[in-house]
């Protein structure tokens, strides 16, 4: 684990990253990582001197079960409000199943396992909706039809792309993969919408953290069209 900025911790599990971010009312999470592994965020949570009781909210980008795979355990132990866009909430919920035909995708969902389903406390409807105090939810469809990203009032402005975008370490980014992708313009589309932004750092779920004029990676990238 690696604290980013003030209070924005990233925590490996596996391939994916959880982030931590510690606030004046608790603890707020970004994703849950995969599943089974959500002991690694209660022994993450000890290590800031923080326990599961602290988590008030967490944050989801979208459904997949990398991201959700650990949702329900942490809000069982900690009642935390859970936040989710209207198009992913189906799916985090049950009510709903992803399927893919992709054989790659496949071969890795037998390996990983399902999410547990899990309640969603507020479905984000509206672009731009606060929350929790200091984060922006933004919609950013294309990984999934209804994949959030959350831009954080700190430290210059911190953004947490979810799967938007995948950081490539040595300053640059580049897409999610793409057989997991939705909808591969949308995406295209929502990463110059990023870029239009203003923000010094970005986190990823996968790949490394961008710090320090983050966004101009972001632009770079739209700029190529890929």
């Amino acid at each position: 684990m690696r604290e980013v900025v003030d209070g924005v911790f990233e925590l490996g599990i596996g391939y994916v990253h959880v982030h931590l971010v510690v606030t004046d009312d608790g603890v707020v999470l970004v994703d849950t990582g995969l599943p089974g592994k959500s002991a690694r965020i209660g022994r993450a949570l000890h290590d800031i001197r923080r326990t599961i009781g602290d988590v008030t909210t967490v944050l989801l980008t979208h459904h997949h079960p990398d991201h959700t795979g650990g949702l329900a355990e942490v809000r069982r132990r900690s009642g935390a409000r859970v936040v989710a866009h209207r198009d992913d909430v189906p799916y985090v919920t049950g009510e709903t199943q992803a399927v893919s035909r992709h054989p790659v995708v496949k071969l890795v969902g037998l390996f990983m396992g399902k999410a547990e389903p899990a309640t969603v406390d507020e479905v984000v409807s509206v672009d731009g909706a606060v929350p929790v105090p200091g984060f922006t939810a933004l919609h950013t469809p294309g990984h999934t039809p209804g994949h959030l990203s959350y831009l954080l009032d700190r430290a210059g402005g911190v953004l947490f792309a979810g799967d938007a975008a995948a950081g490539r370490g040595r300053g640059r980014i580049g897409s999610a993969p793409k057989m997991v992708s939705a909808d591969l313009d949308a995406q295209r589309r929502s990463v110059a919408r990023l870029a239009g932004l203003d923000f010094d750092h970005a986190v990823f779920g996968h790949g490394p953290a961008l710090t320090g004029r983050a966004v101009e990676a972001f632009r770079t990238f739209a700029a190529s069209g890929r």
